[in-house]
């Protein structure tokens, strides 16, 4: 194996990287929307291809070939690719409730796995996983893409570094503009598919709140309801096949109660709200509601010695701004920190990232700054978050991953 001398995309520094001899095979199980990440994998020649992909509906098969290739091998399920290919790598882009036993099949096989969030819609369903990976030894990886993100990155360097001292408060306030297209006329709307949006769409939210503390989630408390999607009549659902860019409209699917064509089943909620406690005595909170005209994440955290706060998520205009000195109300922060340009690709440039950084572990091992335990926990809080909201509030005791799994993946699944 040689090296060639390219740059770093996050610090623009010059960096030695390896030349592989070989590129990794890749499958890709699902060719639905967020399926797009597996396209940042597909780097014939210079380390990568997607060799296979599987669904169930022949019809998305155009999208293989349109992304990989005409070489590219499809198939109608996922046993029949893993029985005709040689792969290194499977990328699981399906609706959640089918991640756990695919996951588990796959790392039993001896495949290396990358399974978009959440990990599992159950916390037995995530431990399932976890032991899955340990049994196996083969390497697991969660698409927590806003790890990579660069206004979740700038807040915690500001929080490593401290700016604001001891981090003792976080708060997100999360603003899912257009959440009746993107979560309402598919699979996302009915509880057996998600176990809730809550934790379907918290999932990122909960790990960012826990990579900014530190710490993760020990009890929760819970409310919300479905406030305004369960009096739309129309529930025509959509085409077979159908994604989310066939059907939305931002112009002219407004206000919320103007929708048509909702899942046939709805009964997740579109407003929710929970309070946690998290190790060590910080304080968190969780805002999620499925109606708003913008479409955004705020986060502030409180420390000993300040708060920080961001305007917009992610593109130029985001950034990050310190208050340190006593006050009233001012805009004027003693610290801005801007976002740098985004990247090519997905999510503010994140999702190359994260798939580099997947590709770099199968091949490698190592570190990553995604947390495959990180993910579990995400997953543990909203599911007792769920289960509060649904018993009117009371509080519930978040489960504890076991501690020889924890201890396995911190050593680097190894």
């Amino acid at each position: 194996m040689t090296t060639d001398t390219t740059t770093d995309l996050r610090t623009g520094e010059p960096q030695d990287t390896p030349q592989h001899t070989r590129d990794l095979r890749i499958g890709v199980i699902g060719l639905g929307l967020r399926a797009t990440v597996a396209r940042e994998a597909h780097h014939p020649g210079e380390g990568s291809a997607v060799v296979a992909a599987a669904d169930i509906s022949p019809g998305m098969f155009d999208r293989a070939r349109e992304w990989f290739g005409d070489d590219v091998h499809t198939y109608e399920g996922h046993r029949a690719m893993l029985d005709a290919e040689d792969l290194d790598a499977v990328f699981v882009i399906t609706p959640d409730h089918t991640h756990e036993d695919l996951a588990v099949e796959l790392l039993e096989a001896g495949v290396a796995v990358f399974v978009e969030k959440p990990l599992a819609i159950t916390t037995e369903g995530c431990d399932r996983v976890l032991e899955a990976a340990r049994t196996s030894g083969a390497r697991l990886y969660v698409g927590h893409n806003m790890r990579h993100m660069p206004v979740v990155r700038v807040m915690r360097d500001l929080i490593k570094r401290g700016e604001i001292g001891e981090v003792k408060a976080v708060w997100c306030r999360h603003f899912v503009g257009h959440g009746g297209d993107f979560y309402f006329k598919d699979w996302h709307a009915d509880r057996r598919n998600t176990t809730g949006l809550l934790l379907q769409k918290g999932a990122h939210d909960l790990d960012v709140i826990h990579w900014l503390a530190g710490a993760y989630t020990e009890r929760v408390s819970a409310l919300g309801g479905l406030t305004v999607y369960g009096d739309i009549a129309d529930r025509s659902g959509q085409a077979p096949g159908a994604t989310m860019p066939d059907w939305y409209d931002p112009e002219n699917n407004w206000p919320p109660k103007s929708l048509t064509g909702l899942n046939p089943v709805v009964d997740v909620e579109d407003l929710s709200m929970m309070v946690m406690r998290l190790e060590g005595g910080i304080h968190a909170s969780y805002q999620q509601c499925h109606y708003t005209p913008d479409y955004w994440r705020n986060y502030t955290v409180i420390g000993t010695e300040g708060r920080l706060e961001n305007f917009g998520d992610h593109g130029e205009s985001a950034e990050v701004r310190v208050w340190k000195r006593r006050s009233g109300y001012r805009a004027d922060a003693d610290l801005v920190v801007p976002m740098p340009s985004p990247g090519e690709g997905g999510h503010g440039g994140s999702d190359p990232l994260l798939v580099a950084e997947f590709l770099r572990f199968v091949r490698e091992g190592g570190a990553t700054d995604t947390s495959p335990v990180a993910a579990r926990e995400a997953v543990a809080a909203g599911v007792a978050a769920t289960e509060s909201l649904r018993a009117d509030g009371q509080p519930v005791t978040v489960a504890r991953v076991a501690p020889e799994l924890a201890d396995w993946f911190s050593n680097g699944q190894s």
